[in-house]
């Protein structure tokens, strides 16, 4: 997904599976808590329904619409959080499951050698 979009020019634009079928209206878009940049995006799946939350990455924007490569019925069965509220890390971390996306783990740490051990001779 493009990182450079404002995130309150997402909101009302409509959300597609990936087979082209309607999923919804975007409702609200929430941040990285980290690096500001748009993460997740709550869809209203219908008049009386709940929204769904959905990934903006790997989603693309296309034609003013938002394309998400994944079926509606995986995007409706996403656990539900309800809105306005901030996501923690672990329900986001159940939503990147429900979706097979995994996080990548970080990097491991250099092994540094930090000198001699006290009273070690070489």
């Amino acid at each position: 997904m493009q990182t450079d979009i404002d995130p309150r020019h997402l909101i009302g634009r409509k959300a597609f599976d990936r087979n082209g079928t309607r999923i919804g209206t975007i409702d609200e878009v929430y941040l990285d808590d980290a690096t500001g940049v748009p993460e997740w995006a709550a869809i209203r799946t219908g008049l009386f329904s709940r929204d769904a939350f959905v990934p903006l990455e790997p989603s693309e924007l296309i034609d003013g619409a938002l394309h998400v490569p994944f079926e509606r019925a995986l995007i409706k069965d996403a656990p539900d959080f309800g809105v306005g509220r901030h996501l923690s890390p672990e329900q986001e971390l159940q939503l990147y499951h429900h979706y097979g996306l995994d996080l990548a783990s970080p990097p491991p740490l250099p092994d540094h050698d930090f000198g001699k051990l006290a009273g070690k001779e070489d």
